[in-house]
């Protein structure tokens, strides 16, 4: 694993908000212009034209897996390295190469179809291979499986209007005692649409280049895009290089693993 330098990316403040609320944004996580370059590549996939909205038709468009140099440098900055390591653990994960799936969102008065609340599923049932691509067939389970954190990279502004992702902070603590009685065989993502609806919404919004880490189990939606330029973000895993585990002899926990505990023994 690349080296992290020793600085400290997160304070003790923003880890602690993290294991309470499920989400940390670190602003200018990665330099304005690679989210630029990267806009330039994904436009050059999409069937519409960056200059003329009439050609915008579709509430929304899925691009993804680019390993172009924009992307790769944005998911590998120094910061995010260490804070990788101070939410999941120092040789805990595995670097990426790549930013995942791109749902570009455009404003549209159409629903996009896809904006209901979620956790995102990370491993596939025992009667399934990792290559299915039926996700009603994958899971997620209470020590996560197969997913340290869910990352949220903004590659344009965006606004309160921009179709901002959705939060609700707490809510992965809700979800943890959702899952914990599945044991390790966990859960379809069909999950109630009421999980952590007492929470409050918080809206992640942030200028080119800042980057949401989430807890795993935070519970979040799409919307609707109600603004004037299209949004880019990605939405990729981070991978564990190994299990999570909720007892550890040397009490070594991560802050993801910490926020799962507290919210099993809060259960009693």
């Amino acid at each position: 694993m690349p080296a992290s330098k020793q600085v400290r990316a997160l304070s003790d403040a923003q880890i602690e908000q993290f294991i309470q609320d499920g989400f940390v944004r670190i602003d200018h996580a990665f330099p304005r212009e690679l989210a630029e370059q990267g806009r330039a590549i994904l436009w050059r996939d999409l069937p519409c034209d960056p200059d003329d909205p009439a050609t915008w038709t579709e509430p929304v468009i899925r691009l993804g897996y680019y390993g172009d140099e924009p992307f790769r440098k944005a998911v590998n900055t120094p910061q995010l390295h260490t804070a990788f390591d101070q939410l999941v653990g120092r040789g805990r994960w595995w670097p990426r190469a790549d930013l995942g799936t791109f749902p570009v969102r455009f404003p549209s008065p159409r629903d996009p179809g896809d904006a209901g609340w979620h956790v995102d599923v990370s491993f596939p049932a025992e009667h399934t291979s990792a290559d299915n691509p039926d996700y009603a067939a994958w899971r997620v389970n209470v020590t996560s499986r197969g997913r340290a954190l869910l990352m949220l990279f903004l590659f344009s502004d965006v606004g309160e209007s921009d179709a901002p992702t959705r939060i609700r902070p707490g809510s992965h603590l809700d979800m943890a005692r959702y899952l914990e009685p599945a044991g390790e065989a966990g859960m379809s993502h069909f999950i109630p649409d009421t999980m952590g609806s007492g929470r409050p919404e918080v809206l992640a919004t942030g200028e080119a280049g800042t980057v949401y880490l989430c807890h795993p189990f935070l519970v979040h939606a799409a919307q609707m895009h109600r603004g004037s330029a299209p949004r880019f973000m990605a939405q990729p895993p981070l991978h564990p290089a190994k299990p999570f585990r909720l007892a550890r002899p040397d009490g070594d926990y991560s802050p993801v693993e910490r926020s799962i505990r507290l919210a099993l023994q809060a259960r009693g």
